[in-house]
């Protein structure tokens, strides 16, 4: 698994946890008895630059016009789910880790994670995740701050 390869890689430690088949975001907090404000939802965006992962709380939805300002876009749109198999080939649809340096791609997270201790998130498949505090995940992507979700 690319995700438990970086973090051990960068000595971060962290929790690898195994759920009930979780789809979404929201369904990973419910598995997992936590609030959705504690589990990191990816969103794959794409612009005139590229991709980019935007992360948001599982409770939340994605601000396309401030994720585009804050990846200095015109304007951003979601990624299919094709474009997703060919950025994240090795994940289960869904379930990418919300860390875009797994990917080479940008990550843009919203600032009102900032408040969260730990964050959970999917590790590749719809089975698996991790919990790790919040400044490590931080560290390891090394993320935009911007107010993206709503």
């Amino acid at each position: 698994m690319q995700l438990e390869k970086l973090l051990r890689k960068e000595k971060i430690p962290f929790e690898k946890k195994t759920h009930r088949t979780a789809f979404t975001s929201q369904e990973l907090a419910a598995a997992e008895h936590i609030p959705g404000r504690f589990v990191a939802k990816p969103v794959l965006v794409k612009g005139d630059k590229g991709f980019a992962m935007c992360v948001i709380a599982a409770c939340d939805r994605l601000d396309l016009a401030r994720a585009a300002q804050a990846l200095g876009e015109p304007r951003v749109e979601l990624a299919t789910e094709q474009e997703m198999r060919i950025v994240c080939p090795d994940c289960e649809i869904g379930a990418e880790p919300p860390i875009g340096r797994l990917f080479n791609l940008k990550t843009v997270m919203d600032e009102r994670l900032s408040n969260d201790t730990y964050l959970v998130m999917q590790a590749g498949t719809h089975t698996e995740a991790v919990k790790l505090l919040r400044e490590d995940w931080e560290r390891v992507c090394n993320p935009i701050k911007a107010r993206i979700a709503v």
